[in-house]
């Protein structure tokens, strides 16, 4: 096997090891640790973390530490948070949580890095063009990467589901279920009950093996790129420094194109922040049990990695306009849907009808949004980018901020409001588009900008 794919195996496999654990952990948070709000304030303190990480971190960790050993140390802040897990207090996982947050720009940072140098360092070898070597290795990792959610949330399910006792959920309770929820511990209150430590125990052990098993593969497998050191260390030495590269990314905001695209930016967080922080605890968890929050969210996954593959290759003849429509419509009828319904157990392909359309609806907004980020902004990409990452992520903070405040109705309204405002403001950066470069539609223009997408998702 040639050198540079070994590498790229190599890496892709750690992630695919890393975040079958980090993604089930995740999605159980809100349930899991559901009383006074600790999961989702969890998951807003980790998101916030990032915020701060993504700004000064990367380039300082990849120049004194190299690549590798910025992956390997990275991926041991994720298994913090495992381990934080075991023994969940306000004590345990608030710290762990910002360890992982600082930890997660580094590690994505690192990987883009690696992958780049070593798809440079082929092409050049080869005789080929960097960029086509480099295209086919992100495609490689992501093929693989992408299937984590789904390896996280089946063993969840799978382990949830050995619990010897269901007991059948009242309709009493089933009312405290949904949009108008009672803005109690569903977990505790209803039959679905909260699994045996035992259980949860075994989970965590699961997980923490797998986060310390990518360390080790990462660790004695990948080699040390060559190149790495020279390279970073002469990017470090021409990049701007930390006040300047934030004060560019707010001088980004005088385009107001890019101001305009702050609602759809942060509703990009506030919708999978409702789908991992809320669906699955007041619609999952409260009706049909924690154990069946794994299968709702492969559902979840497996629709998102078919549609981001199938919409980024349709893009170019349907034009970004359709299916911004098509996903403005889908999760327009999912949020009403959402308000009207009250959750059954008898209605269980209801469950997981919602994360199918909310995964085709996510493929969109952030295969699309991330490649309008790459056609607009094409001369000032790293400031427009930093802008990206840092108002999904503030989209992700409030919405995880706000989850144990208000009642699901009140959200899904919020939801529905940001969705609306979202759509306007794009319109707006449509009809100027159109404007500046009347017979020229922005749409027609090849940028590939997929590597960036994953980087906001942790």
């Amino acid at each position: 096997m040639e050198k540079n794919l070994k590498n790229v195996l190599v890496i892709s496999f750690g992630f695919l090891l890393l975040f079958t654990a980090y993604g089930g952990l995740q999605s159980l948070q809100s349930s899991l640790h559901s009383e006074e709000g600790l999961g989702v304030a969890s998951l807003s303190v980790l998101y916030a973390a990032l915020i701060l990480s993504s700004m000064f971190l990367p380039p300082v960790l990849i120049k004194k530490l190299g690549c590798k050993w910025t992956i390997a140390g990275s991926m041991c802040c994720y298994i913090a948070f495992s381990l934080g897990n075991f023994y969940a207090s306000w004590y345990t996982l608030i710290p762990t949580s910002v360890i992982l947050g600082l930890g997660g720009a580094p590690l994505w940072s690192a990987k883009c890095t690696y992958l780049t140098i070593a798809g440079n360092s082929y092409a050049e070898k080869a005789g080929k063009n960097g960029k086509d070597i480099i295209n086919q290795y992100f495609g490689v990792f992501f093929l693989i990467f992408q299937s984590s959610g789904i390896w996280g949330n089946l063993i969840s399910s799978l382990i949830f589901s050995q619990a010897s006792t269901k007991v059948e959920i009242s309709e009493e309770n089933l009312a405290c279920c949904g949009a108008h929820d009672c803005m109690i511990d569903t977990t505790n209150t209803t039959g679905s009950g909260e699994p045996p430590n035992s259980l949860i125990y075994t989970l965590l052990g699961i997980y923490t093996a797998s986060g310390v098993l990518a360390v080790l593969l990462i660790v004695i497998f990948l080699d040390q790129i060559k190149s790495d050191q020279a390279e970073t260390e002469k990017e470090i030495l021409e990049k701007p420094s930390f006040w300047s590269t934030i004060l560019a990314t707010f001088q980004h905001l005088k385009d107001k194109r890019q101001c305009l695209l702050i609602p759809l930016t942060m509703y990009s967080g506030f919708e999978q922040g409702f789908l991992s922080g809320d669906y699955t605890k007041t619609y999952v968890t409260c009706a049909l049990g924690i154990h069946y929050v794994g299968y709702v969210m492969i559902c979840f996954s497996a629709v998102n990695a078919l549609c981001s593959l199938l919409f980024g290759k349709i893009s170019q003849y349907t034009g970004r306009k359709l299916l911004f429509a098509l996903a403005t419509v889908s999760n327009t009828a999912s949020i009403i849907a959402l308000l009207l319904w009250k959750p059954h157990p008898k209605q269980l392909a209801v469950f997981f009808v919602f994360p199918a359309l909310w995964g085709l609806s996510d493929a969109i907004w952030q295969t699309q949004t991330n490649g309008l980020y790459g056609i607009l902004f094409e001369k000032h990409k790293e400031a427009a980018f930093a802008n990206y990452r840092l108002w999904e992520s503030l989209g992700f903070v409030i919405a995880f901020g706000y989850s144990t405040k208000l009642q699901v109705y009140i959200k899904l309204y919020i939801l529905l409001s940001v969705l609306v405002l979202s759509m306007v403001t794009y319109g707006v950066v449509e009809y100027i588009e159109a404007k500046s470069f009347p017979g020229t539609p922005t749409a027609t223009k090849k940028e590939n900008v997929r590597p960036v997408t994953q980087e906001t998702h942790m």
